[in-house]
């Protein structure tokens, strides 16, 4: 049997995958707003691509939640219903409060010299937190969502969880489409500050149940301000 061959160059990303990476970033944007009407023939002629990627680009965005194929009416752009909310925010607050507890086990083994200084550790999410306290400061919504999702990726990283990770990162897909647009509301910038001091402290204690708790409320603090941004439209 011959040997496998490794020299030849590795495939581009698939066409579809390219084109549901553009759509995806236009409906974050809200260039695609939530409840449009997806023109996939207008989409296909402005990209130069035939409608065949780019249904299969839409068949992408439909399994993470972020458009809706509806029989003989087309392609909808998703809303988050006060139900969704219901449904994904107490999971989420599970599972990201999960990652709190092991990114904290892992820094205090750390600690014991078991595996690398957790210093680096912690001083990498400290720094990201200082970002967030200046960013705060000049009430900067945009850099501030982007810092958050940083923290909050490198306590994944901490914690070394895949399994963990790769759920957050599905279901985060479907609540970034309105997420940011909650930092808009008035004081959300600074009690999302205050939540995540008491994140940094815990984690900075190495109180595992804390940090666990601390994560927890902070998740379900943001669905509340969802719910209060829905109301408000």
């Amino acid at each position: 049997m011959n040997a496998r061959d490794d020299s030849k160059p590795l495939a581009l990303p698939a066409l579809y995958e390219q084109v549901a990476e553009r759509l995806r970033a236009r409906i974050y944007a809200h260039e695609l707003a939530p409840g449009a009407w997806i023109d996939e023939q207008a989409l296909a002629d402005e990209f130069g691509i035939s409608r065949t990627p780019m249904r299969e680009a839409l068949k992408v965005l439909a399994a993470e939640g972020l458009v809706v194929l509806k029989p003989r009416r087309g392609c909808y752009v998703a809303q988050m219903s006060e139900r969704d909310l219901d449904e994904i925010f107490p999971v989420l607050a599970l599972l990201e409060g999960r990652v709190a507890e092991e990114a904290t086990r892992r820094l205090a083994s750390a600690d014991d010299g078991s595996r690398r200084p957790a210093n680096s550790d912690f001083e990498r999410l400290a720094a990201l937190h200082a970002e967030l306290e200046r960013h705060a400061a000049a009430n900067d919504a945009d850099r501030f969502f982007e810092i958050n999702q940083a923290f909050h990726e490198t306590l994944q990283e901490l914690a070394g969880n895949r399994w963990l990770s790769h759920l957050i990162n599905d279901i985060r897909k479907f609540v970034k489409l309105t997420r940011r647009d909650s930092l808009r509301l008035e004081g959300r910038i600074q009690q999302s500050l205050v939540e995540h001091r008491a994140i940094l402290a815990a984690l900075e204690r190495r109180d595992a149940s804390a940090a666990a708790h601390a994560m927890h409320d902070h998740i379900l603090s943001g669905r509340a301000a969802l719910s209060q941004l829905m109301k408000g439209s």
